[in-house]
């Protein structure tokens, strides 16, 4: 065979190689957003300028917003077991950020201040008061920042297992575009997205770090993340932007300046978390902190008892 020919024939071989994991990629999509277990009678939209945000409306009373982590499978799912026992007392607002659960998801850069505008806009609009705030993990951070920058629009401050200062702090490496631009990709990078967010991988994530007890997860949670990692035009980009830290940012300076009322919440059995949470502590001193036996990361979600009866008396 002549190198003319060897090389044509790489050529087609790669060519299909592409072909087939873009179907791949494709079959995928569809197999994980047909059930439409997300869909919800209540739903509701904001015309963000960056894009169509999703969120819930439900009770009366003082206006509460709940946020959830920044993940690629999160989304407003993640506050279902404690929504309507809050709504009882609030006005509850569920929202799934950008780039998250069933709000739009364009290709673009997600920052740290991209969602502390965010936020801060919602709240202008769509709520319009003051309000109490229950945010997750990471989404911390942007919450503190927002806080810091509008302290007009926040009243009491939940932070439900937020991040170590360090990883807050932890900024883009030398190689994070490279590193990005590789994971945004359309059809590599689609593929090792939809390897992460596979069902056996959020089942995994799910039983290591989400909940203390594994046997506790049930599949229809799963099958709600796989959803909602799979729902909108570009699901891979704030996967790639949270692997590179672009949602990262020094928030010491903003916990020295807030003076809201402001509780932490933390999973008793993720390692070092009592330290992390007292971190918090030695930046603010009228923090306060309290665990939740046997939980880890998603204390709402698992023991979602425990997690209201530590927030009920704070927002009292």
């Amino acid at each position: 065979m002549t190198n003319k020919n060897k090389l044509l024939t790489a050529l087609i071989l790669s060519s299909s190689a592409v072909a087939a994991t873009a179907v791949i990629n494709k079959c995928i999509k569809v197999s994980a957003v047909s059930q439409h277990l997300l869909e919800e009678p209540q739903s509701r939209c904001f015309h963000w300028r960056l894009g169509n945000i999703h969120y819930t409306k439900s009770g009366t009373g003082r206006p509460l917003l709940l946020i959830h982590d920044v993940n690629f499978a999160s989304s407003g799912f993640q506050w279902k077991a404690v929504a309507a026992s809050l709504a009882s007392h609030y006005t509850v607002y569920t929202i799934d950020l950008l780039g998250c659960g069933r709000s739009e998801k364009p290709y673009m850069t997600y920052t740290n201040y991209l969602y502390v505008q965010l936020i801060s806009d919602f709240i202008r609009s769509e709520i319009g008061h003051r309000t109490d705030v229950i945010a997750a993990g990471n989404a911390c951070n942007f919450t503190i920042m927002a806080c810091s920058n509008f302290p007009e629009l926040f009243d009491h401050l939940i932070l439900v297992n937020p991040e170590s200062i360090l990883s807050c702090s932890q900024m883009p490496g030398k190689y994070a575009k490279l590193y990005k631009g590789f994971l945004d990709t359309p059809v590599i990078g689609t593929l090792l997205y939809n390897m992460a967010s596979s069902r056996q991988a959020l089942r995994d994530q799910f039983s290591r770090y989400y909940f203390y007890n594994p046997y506790s997860v049930k599949e229809s949670c799963i099958n709600a993340y796989h959803e909602a990692a799979h729902l909108g035009y570009s699901p891979r980009s704030v996967y790639a932007c949270v692997h590179c830290n672009y949602i990262n940012c020094n928030i010491t300076n903003a916990l020295k300046k807030i003076d809201n009322s402001i509780c932490l919440i933390g999973g008793e059995n993720i390692e070092h978390e009592k330290e992390i949470l007292e971190e918090y502590t030695v930046y603010n001193s009228a923090i306060e902190y309290t665990m939740i036996p046997e939980s880890k990361y998603l204390p709402h979600m698992e023991k979602p008892a425990e997690f209201l009866a530590a927030v009920q008396p704070f927002l009292s």
